[in-house]
C-alpha cells in the first residue's frame, strides 16, 4: 500500500511539475524524455570535446535526425526539405553566411568544425537521406503507416536512371575520372531517391500543406537574404554578379506560379496571405538574383500555363495578367536602352534576345560569347560521339579553347545542361532523359485536370509548371548538377502520387457519405 502511494506521488509530481508546465501529458511525454536526453548528450559532449560547441551541436543534430527518422519519418522529411530550402550548397562570392558555412551538402572531411577523417566522403545531407531510406524500408517491412503508392512514370524512371548508370560505367571504361563522374551524377541520384521517399512518406493533405509551407518560407528567406545584401550595398547590386545563389531564383518562380494558382482557383488561406504579404521581398529578391535563365523560365512557364488551363480559368487568368503584362511592356519600352539600376531586369531579358553591346554591357556580352563557344564545343562533341556520348567523368571536346573561369569542373560540366546530357549520354540517354521528364509532366498535367479540390489543383498546377521551369533554366545554366535544384524538383515530383492518393481518399469518403445519406432516406 505504501509502495503504491509512493508510486502515485512520483507520477503526480512528474505530471504536475515536469509535463504540465510545458503543455505535455501522458501521451506526448516522450518529448520530455527526448529533451532530457539531448540536454544530457550536449552536456556530456561539451565535456568530452573540451567545449567544442559546433561539433557537439552537429552530433546532437544528426542524432535527432536519426531518432526522428524512426519515430516520425514525416517530420524528419520536413526537416530535410527545410535544410534544402534554407541552406546553401555553394558560397556567394563576397557574401559569407551561416547558411553556407554549415556545409550541409559538403563531405564531412571538408567541414572545418568536424575533426578530419579521411573516409568522410559523405555529407550531412546524404546521412539524412540514408536515415530516411533505412527508416522507410523498416516501415515498409513492418507495415507501419506506409501505404505503397506507384511513383510517377515508373518505366521511364527506371529507363532514364538505368541509362545514366550505364553512361557512368561507360565513361569510366574510357578512362574517365571516377570522382568527377560522381560529382556529375550525384544531384540526379538525389532526385531519383527523393522521388521515392516523398511519394511513400506523404499521404495526407496536411502533410502536403506542410511541405508547401516549407517551400514558401524557404524561398522567402533566401529572397530576404538577397534584399539585405542589396540594402547593405546602398540599394544597388554593387557591381556583383549575384546577391543570391542560382537556385533561389528558380524556387521563387515556383512560388509565383503557386500564387497564380491560388488566385485562379480562388484559394484563400494562410499560404496565399503570406505570399502576398511577402511579395515585395520576394520580387526584390528575384531581381537581385540577376539570373537571366529564371526570367526566361518564368516567361515560358506563363506561356505553358495559358495552354494547360481550361477556357474559363484562362479568361480568369487573363483578367489579372493582361494589365500586369501591359505595365511590364511599358516598363520594358521605357528602359530598353537604359543602364540604370531599375532597368537591370530589362537588360537581362534584352541580352537574351539580342546581342549585348560590348561598350555598354560588357558583362553580358562576354557571358553570351562564352556560352556560344561552349555550345559549339558541345555540339562538336555530340557529332563525334552521337550514340552513347563520352560518358560521365570525361571532358567534352574544346576545338575552340575556353577562357578559364572560377569553376574547377568547367571542362566536364557546361552551362547548357540539356546539351550536357546529350554529350555525356548520347542520343540514347538524351531520349531517356526527355522521355522521363515529359512523362512526369504529362502525368502531372493529367492529374491537374482531374482534381476537384482547389488547393490541390493549384499545387498540382505549380508542380506541372515547375518541371517545365527546371528544363528551361537547365538549358541556360548549371542546374541539373545542383543538389538543391534536384532535391526540390524530386520532392515536387514525389508529391504527385501523394496528391493523387489524397484525391482518391476524398472521393471515396464523399461516395460513402452519399451512400449513407441515401440509406437514411
Amino acid at each position: 500500500m505504501l509502495l503504491e502511494k509512493s508510486s502515485y506521488n512520483i507520477r503526480w509530481f512528474f505530471r504536475r511539475f515536469l509535463l504540465e508546465p510545458f503543455g505535455l501529458d501522458a501521451e506526448n511525454k516522450i518529448i520530455f524524455w527526448l529533451a532530457l536526453f539531448f540536454l544530457t548528450l550536449f552536456g556530456v559532449g561539451l565535456i568530452l570535446t573540451a567545449g567544442d560547441v559546433l561539433f557537439v551541436a552537429f552530433i546532437c543534430y544528426m542524432t535527432l535526425v536519426f531518432v526522428l527518422s524512426f519515430i516520425r519519418i514525416d517530420i524528419s522529411l520536413y526537416l530535410f526539405m527545410a535544410s534544402v530550402m534554407f541552406l546553401d550548397q555553394y558560397p556567394i562570392p563576397n557574401f559569407p553566411s551561416y547558411t553556407e558555412k554549415l556545409n550541409f551538402f559538403s563531405n564531412l572531411k571538408e567541414i572545418d568544425y568536424i575533426p578530419y577523417f579521411h573516409t568522410g566522403m559523405f555529407s550531412p545531407a546524404e546521412m539524412h537521406l540514408a536515415f530516411l531510406t533505412i527508416s522507410l524500408l523498416l516501415y515498409s517491412i513492418l507495415k507501419l503507416n506506409i501505404r505503397f503508392k506507384p511513383i510517377p512514370a515508373p518505366l521511364p524512371y527506371v529507363g532514364f536512371f538505368a541509362v545514366m548508370m550505364f553512361a557512368m560505367a561507360f565513361g569510366l571504361s574510357r578512362g574517365g575520372d571516377f570522382l568527377v563522374s560522381l560529382w556529375e551524377v550525384r544531384a540526379l541520384f538525389y532526385l531519383a531517391l527523393i522521388v521515392i521517399l516523398v511519394s511513400q512518406i506523404i499521404s495526407t493533405k496536411e502533410q502536403i500543406k506542410n511541405l508547401v509551407w516549407i517551400f514558401i518560407a524557404g524561398s522567402a528567406f533566401k529572397a530576404f537574404q538577397g534584399v539585405l545584401r542589396f540594402i547593405e550595398m546602398g540599394f544597388t547590386t554593387g557591381g556583383f554578379e549575384v546577391l543570391t545563389n542560382h537556385e533561389d531564383a528558380v524556387f521563387i518562380v515556383t512560388i509565383l506560379l503557386l500564387l497564380i494558382g491560388f488566385i485562379i482557383y480562388g484559394v484563400r488561406n494562410g499560404q496565399r496571405k503570406l505570399i502576398l504579404l511577402l511579395m515585395p521581398v520576394i520580387l526584390l529578391g528575384f531581381y537581385v538574383a540577376q539570373r537571366r535563365a529564371s526570367y526566361a523560365s518564368l516567361i515560358v512557364s506563363i506561356a505553358v500555363l495559358l495552354v494547360i488551363l481550361d477556357s474559363r480559368r484562362r479568361v480568369t487568368f487573363l483578367k489579372y495578367f493582361v494589365p500586369v503584362a501591359i505595365g511590364l511592356f511599358i516598363y520594358g519600352a521605357v528602359f530598353w536602352n537604359s543602364n540604370s539600376t531599375i532597368a537591370r531586369p530589362v537588360q537581362l531579358i534584352k541580352s537574351g534576345v539580342e546581342k549585348p553591346d560590348l561598350e555598354t554591357n560588357a558583362a553580358d556580352y562576354y557571358s553570351n560569347l562564352y556560352r556560344e563557344i561552349e555550345n559549339y564545343n558541345l555540339a562538336q562533341t555530340v557529332v563525334n560521339n552521337p550514340v552513347l556520348g563520352v560518358g560521365f567523368g570525361n571532358v567534352y571536346e574544346q576545338p575552340i579553347p575556353l577562357v578559364n573561369i572560377r569553376f574547377p569542373l568547367m571542362d566536364y560540366i557546361p552551362h547548357n545542361q540539356i546539351l550536357w546530357v546529350f554529350v555525356k549520354m548520347g542520343a540514347v540517354g538524351f531520349f531517356a532523359f526527355w522521355f522521363y521528364f515529359n512523362s512526369v509532366a504529362a502525368k502531372a498535367n493529367q492529374l491537374f485536370h482531374r482534381l476537384e479540390d482547389p488547393y490541390l489543383k493549384a499545387v498540382m498546377m505549380m508542380i506541372t509548371l515547375s518541371v517545365i521551369n527546371q528544363m528551361v533554366v537547365s538549358f541556360f545554366d548549371l542546374q541539373l548538377t545542383y543538389y538543391r535544384n534536384m532535391l526540390y524538383l524530386g520532392c515536387l515530383i514525389g508529391m504527385i502520387p501523394a496528391i493523387e492518393h489524397v484525391a482518391k481518399m476524398d472521393a471515396e469518403s464523399t461516395s460513402e457519405e452519399e451512400e449513407e445519406g441515401e440509406d437514411n432516406e
